[in-house]
């Protein structure tokens, strides 16, 4: 099975939809990393939404979503780009001890102080150009619902999500209500009654229905009374952006007293990427490098690939 995001409309209707299904990408994201079932389900829900939306843009950089947590889970973060190229990584407070039943509030929200982060990133910045980042409260008691009240509050958008996630697939299905230029008040009825029963007919589909069938199917299962405009697929996929001279810089920020003081102690810094799990060895060569140039030299060595 391949991963694959399928683009539909509903003609005459005012509604666009996607359905998304990620075996491949998920089951090496977790390959990474071992994640308690609750903590999977809402991670894999949380890159399967990002990836519905991010086809969506019209936007050449990356969009991160976060959820910054005050309960066991601490972080969960998604990265996908104008490809499709995805990345996802959790992180977990020491000795954590999650229930696989754990709801979204108790994981990251326990304390009331949860935020729900949507950053966009473009590639071609001007000088002095900021990402740009929308940051509001956990509102809500899912992964789907918090997206469709961010849509609703920062872009005036109705959107309805269905989200699911186990150890072999992530999957959604996004509706969303196109915006209105013009047209007669019937029109705007007629618009919204399409709408409305769209949205009722995603609402009949439930959490395992998804997580077991094909989007082709689905899409034939929900739909089959009503005309769409179906577009070719495309396909996400896995792909980590790390390297040796990004997490240098990252040494870097920490300053040179806190990096000599690290590498006197240990000989080797060694630093895992949180998303691909690769491995960097920075030694005191490398280390003196760091502060001496601009940049790593091409002949520091690159340690071989592992897994947390």
């Amino acid at each position: 099975m391949k991963d694959q995001l399928q683009k539909f409309m509903f003609e005459h209707a005012g509604v666009r939809g996607e359905l998304v299904e990620l075996p491949n990408t998920w089951r090496e994201i977790l390959s990474y990393q071992q994640y308690p079932k609750a903590v999977q389900s809402i991670l894999g829900e949380l890159l399967a939404a990002a990836t519905l939306l991010s086809a969506n843009l019209k936007f050449n950089g990356t969009m991160i979503m976060q959820i910054h947590g005050d309960g066991p889970v601490r972080l969960l973060v998604v990265e996908c780009d104008a490809s499709l190229n995805l990345r996802a990584t959790a992180k977990l407070a020491p000795d954590a001890v999650i229930a696989d039943d754990a709801s979204l509030t108790e994981l990251v929200h326990s304390h009331g102080q949860g935020r729900f982060v949507i950053t966009l990133d473009p590639n071609d910045k001007l000088p002095g150009q900021q990402a740009y980042q929308g940051i509001v409260p956990l509102d809500g008691e899912s992964v789907a619902t918090i997206i469709e009240n961010y849509m609703m509050r920062s872009e005036q958008l109705d959107t309805k999500l269905w989200l699911a996630a186990d150890d072999q697939v992530a999957r959604g299905l996004l509706l969303q209500k196109l915006p209105k230029h013009g047209g007669t008040e019937a029109s705007v009825e007629d618009e919204t009654e399409a709408w409305n029963r769209a949205a009722m007919l995603g609402g009949t589909l439930k959490q395992e229905e998804l997580l077991s069938t094909d989007i082709q199917t689905l899409m034939t299962r929900l739909f089959w009374e009503e005309t769409l405009r179906v577009f070719d697929p495309v396909f996400p996929a896995f792909h980590c952006n790390c390297n040796r001279e990004k997490v240098g810089n990252m040494l870097k920020m920490l300053g040179r007293e806190e990096v000599d003081a690290a590498v006197a102690e240990l000989n080797t810094l060694s630093i895992n990427c949180d998303f691909c799990g690769k491995l960097y060895a920075f030694d005191q060569v490398d280390c003196a490098q760091l502060f001496a140039t601009d940049s790593l030299s091409d002949g520091t060595s690159e340690a071989n690939q592992v897994k947390h």
